[in-house]
């Protein structure tokens, strides 16, 4: 038998011929799998709500269950390759290993409440770091139920260099624990970035073959917010975006509730059902605020499937024009990092908001 490739997309849409071409090269198109996220999935067991409640320092209290797609247990595979990226993260504090598993390959609920427990836990808490509440869910679950699987899991280091190009600084192949602790200590020294002053205005680019939804766009807030002055500005260079989730029920919760901060969304879960069914959602609105503490502006493309001016504010974010904003902006002749621009005016400017964590030393404790 030939191999299966089903791509840990989690909650993101199936893969388009054209993107699987980009990433895979040459692999034939009949061997890619969707992962149906809502509907493919066996639940392998459940981490106790007393274990929950005990790793969130009683944030929660529901138990946890350890879903990952069908084909994983039912395919009869002799190898199960789990091939990702190290990099700091908003949900899990650093991306990949058993995350890949069970949230990539996941199910709704266990997806929904993971992306719950890291965002009351506190995003900032946990953002750079290995060992976190919802990676020690995941290492229970691993632990428990997830041993007659025979996973090897195959994770890169990946950053931008001093040219501007990403890089590849390590890899690590291993079943156990051990290689994700190697790799995200790696990525720390890699990927994080410790500003020498908080930043007052952040330029972002947002690659359009990869940024299209504010729910993967959003990194540039996610990642940046650490490093953002009180009273600053973040200011999102997004010519591709289209929409705010990926998924039609999680774009429609974005666009009723908005980007309005942890104590308006908690407030909204506890008076709506739409969004306790929807824990992950309103992780995603947390997330993507700045808690009030500085303007976030997305510049949209023009073309009439981009997100208008009206939906940008709709959901509490700023609008810029975006042949204004790349005029005075300009991607291709700005540095990583600090820049000087010919009026003056100081910027920090970061291309690939993805393979990054930037904080200032007041907001980041090790």
């Amino acid at each position: 038998k030939l191999t299966d490739i089903l791509p840990a997309l989690g909650t993101h849409t199936p893969m388009t011929a054209h993107q699987i071409s980009h990433m895979f090269g040459e692999t034939p198109e009949t061997l890619f799998r969707d992962h149906d996220w809502r509907n493919d999935v066996l639940t392998m067991g459940e981490v106790p709500a007393e274990y929950i409640r005990e790793v969130s320092e009683g944030k929660v209290d529901f138990s946890w269950p350890a879903q990952v797609n069908k084909l994983l247990v039912e395919g009869g595979f002799d190898l199960i390759l789990s091939i990702g990226q190290v990099v700091p993260h908003e949900v899990v504090g650093m991306a990949n290993y058993n995350k890949n598993i069970l949230v990539g390959t996941g199910g709704s609920e266990g997806i929904n409440k993971s992306h719950y427990i890291g965002a009351v836990y506190g995003m900032e808490r946990m953002m750079g770091r290995a060992d976190t509440p919802v990676r020690k869910v995941f290492n229970y679950a691993t632990e428990k139920f997830l041993k007659q699987l025979p996973i090897v899991y195959v994770l890169t280091v990946v950053g931008v260099n001093e040219k501007g190009e990403q890089q590849t600084y390590g890899l690590f192949v291993g079943d156990n624990l051990d290689v994700f602790n190697r790799a995200a200590k790696l990525s720390l020294e890699v990927n994080f970035v410790m500003v020498e002053k908080p930043l007052q205005k952040v330029v972002v680019w947002l690659d359009p073959t990869e940024f299209k939804s504010t729910w993967l766009g959003n990194k540039s807030v996610y990642r940046t917010r650490m490093a953002i002055a009180d009273g600053g500005e973040l200011i999102v260079l997004a010519p591709a975006l289209k929409e705010f989730g990926e998924d039609k029920k999680i774009d429609s919760l974005i666009r009723k509730y908005g980007y309005f901060g942890t104590p308006y969304t908690l407030k909204a879960v506890s008076e709506n059902q739409d969004l306790r069914d929807n824990l992950g959602a309103a992780a995603h609105l947390i997330h993507g605020s700045s808690e009030g503490r500085f303007s976030i502006t997305y510049c949209p493309g023009k073309a009439p499937e981009n997100l208008s001016r009206q939906e940008i504010e709709s959901v509490g974010f700023k609008w810029e024009d975006i042949d204004k904003a790349m005029g005075k902006y300009t991607p291709h002749s700005l540095n990583e990092g600090f820049n000087t621009l010919p009026d003056g005016e100081e910027i920090y400017y970061i291309s690939s908001p993805a393979l990054g964590l930037w904080a200032h030393r007041d907001r980041f404790e090790y």
